[in-house]
């Protein structure tokens, strides 16, 4: 009995903490303040400060956007102007479907086969910022957000993302030189991260989108990066809301299904779901630890339950008129003393017999 309980507890001791394993950076990221990699509006010029040409710009001056084909829906085209009006002297690309397969055909050939196997489109339209980004260098926007003030002061760090509520990093505008450690391991994993959540939402989520970048971006830090390896982080004040914000948001989230306001719902509730899983975890190795002992308790009663043994008795004991009346005696699990180990330099063996009710 004790050697299955320990056999139960470390099986399920094992199993624990394997989840615990494979859910950890997703835990962490609760937690995570990215406070250590902050871009803190201290440390930026006024939109209209003199300061801002004395800065050094790192990152190429290059904005990347993406899109289906040319041809832009009406409701983007003010935040997409926003931005080309005030930086004419970047460099501005638009991937289309088209353009960005060529280009990892071109560029990429290892990965065409994911990038066509994705199942949503705007799987390959994460996965294109990250690689474009990674190449080229530049800024990526997506195409709900419009610019509210230059961008310039944020071209003088390596790389660049936005912090996300409630938690993690998004990919809806970031930057990067070119040949950044972060989105180079951020394009290496992108087919690790290839999987099928059942939901559309996680799915995508979690193989290429925000999900998926932030967790590569805390395990990124683990390894505690040089300076010129290291991602800054736009807090949610400066990306926008306020006239020193970098960006403005407009209608967006086109690929969304119904299955999105669960997740958001979830998001809004997480504390709460939090302790009903760990609750529901509690209610469920309970049931396991009740069915164990119940198994357990039957399988020693059936272990130990006595059954009839049949005598085994030599002719001469049978003519004995004291051995017959033994045999007679009822069902009993009685003492014997053989007399003939008495008789033998006087030790006695003990054992234990079952007799037969004839009554």
């Amino acid at each position: 009995m004790r050697r299955g309980l320990l056999i139960f507890l470390v099986v399920n001791l094992l199993l624990l903490s394997f989840l615990v394993r494979s859910v950890s950076t997703l835990l962490s990221l609760l937690i995570e303040d990215a406070a250590a990699d902050a871009i803190h509006r201290a440390e930026l010029p006024s939109p209209n400060s003199s300061l801002i040409e004395h800065r050094p710009q790192i990152i190429p001056k290059i904005i990347h956007q993406t899109y289906k084909n040319e041809t832009i829906p009406e409701v983007w085209r003010e935040a997409q102007r926003s931005c080309i009006d005030l930086h004419p002297d970047y460099e501005y690309i638009l991937w289309t479907n088209e353009k960005s397969r060529d280009f990892i055909a071109a560029e990429y050939p290892w990965f065409l086969d994911t990038f066509d196997g994705y199942k949503y489109p705007i799987q390959r339209a994460d996965s294109i910022r990250y690689f474009v980004l990674a190449h080229y260098g530049g800024t990526y926007i997506d195409l709900d957000d419009g610019c509210n003030r230059r961008l310039d002061p944020l071209l003088a760090y390596p790389a660049w993302v936005r912090r996300t509520v409630p938690t993690g990093i998004s990919n809806d505008a970031m930057g990067s030189v070119p040949q950044h450690p972060f989105f180079l391991r951020v394009i290496e994993l992108l087919q690790l991260y290839d999987r099928h959540w059942m939901l559309p939402y996680i799915t995508v989520m979690y193989s290429t989108g925000p999900l998926f970048l932030s967790v590569i971006w805390k395990e990124y830090m683990l390894d505690k990066p040089i300076e010129s390896g290291r991602v800054r982080i736009l807090m949610q004040d400066e990306y926008n809301k306020f006239s020193w914000s970098f960006f403005t948001h407009h209608t967006g989230n086109s690929w969304h299904g119904k299955d999105a306001r669960l997740i958001f719902w979830m998001g809004q509730h997480w504390m709460f779901l939090t302790f009903l899983g760990f609750v529901l975890a509690g209610i469920v190795g309970f049931c396991f630890w009740w069915t164990y002992g119940r198994v357990m308790l039957l399988g020693a009663q059936y272990r130990y339950r006595y059954t009839k043994v049949p005598a085994i008795i030599s002719p001469s004991r049978l003519s004995s008129p004291t051995r017959r009346s033994r045999l007679t005696v009822p069902t009993l699990l009685r003492r014997v003393s053989f007399k003939e180990d008495e008789e033998l330099g006087g030790i006695t063996e003990t054992s234990y017999e079952l007799g037969r009710r004839d009554d």
